[in-house]
């Protein structure tokens, strides 16, 4: 019982030299702590509360591609409009469904990374004012005055899609899709090809999804016309 009793009366003593923990002094109104690490060798340091956080600068390249590959998606998402109006295949408009979800949600992102780096969404072009460059950008995509970007459609070959029904549509919409998603891969290649480009994180993640993914739908699109050798010979 004694040992007991010095034990109780050390515990008290010690409750009345050593602090309360930190985490029980702390009050919900105390200010965050923003560290930033130093350079190797070298101490944190201790940054004001207010400090906020900065994205790196864009490369041009990784802005270039974020304005074509908008404009490009945008013409993969016009191209399958044309299917429930054109077409009854199953196949077809449930591969036309997903890459209209697909695109139509990246195009959202794209937007949004060039917003919060203070980017335009269309590329200028030299002698234009933003009112043209605006009107430019909301033209039919099939149609528009820019330089066609890898494996886009032409005009040509988006009003023949326009016009053909049936297993004609089909055909023209598997070849025409495979042909646009190849250029897609090209413009990723094209941008991870550029020193400096594609080091965004997530930039790099987008890119290389785009390039897994297209690639998988066209297996896809060529399986589908492999099963179909009439229509795709017609």
């Amino acid at each position: 019982m004694a040992v007991c009793s010095g034990v109780l009366t050390l515990a008290s003593a010690l409750a009345g030299v050593f602090p309360l923990p930190v985490s029980a002094q702390q009050t919900p109104s105390s200010p965050p702590v923003v560290v930033q690490p130093g350079a190797p060798g070298q101490p944190t340091r201790q940054l004001p509360p207010t400090t906020r956080a900065t994205l790196p600068p864009a490369s041009p390249a990784d802005v270039q591609f974020m304005q074509g590959m908008i404009m490009h998606h945008g013409q993969a998402v016009e191209m399958t409009a044309l299917i429930e109006s054109h077409t009854e295949n199953k196949d077809v408009r449930s591969l036309g469904a997903r890459i209209s979800r697909s695109q139509s949600d990246e195009i959202k992102f794209m937007k949004r990374w060039l917003a919060s780096r203070g980017q335009p969404l269309s590329e200028s072009m030299p002698g234009m004012d933003h009112t043209k460059m605006h009107d430019m950008h909301h033209m039919d995509m099939s149609h528009g005055a820019m330089a066609l970007m890898p494996g886009m459609l032409t005009p040509e070959q988006m009003e023949a899609l326009r016009r053909a029904k049936g297993g004609e549509f089909d055909r023209l919409f598997l070849t025409g899709m495979i042909q646009h998603h190849g250029g897609a891969l090209t413009m990723v290649k094209d941008l991870f090809d550029t020193a400096g480009a594609g080091q965004d994180a997530e930039l790099f993640n987008f890119a290389t999804d785009v390039d897994s993914g297209q690639r998988a739908e066209i297996r896809i699109m060529q399986n589908m016309l492999e099963r179909n050798p009439s229509k795709e010979k017609r």
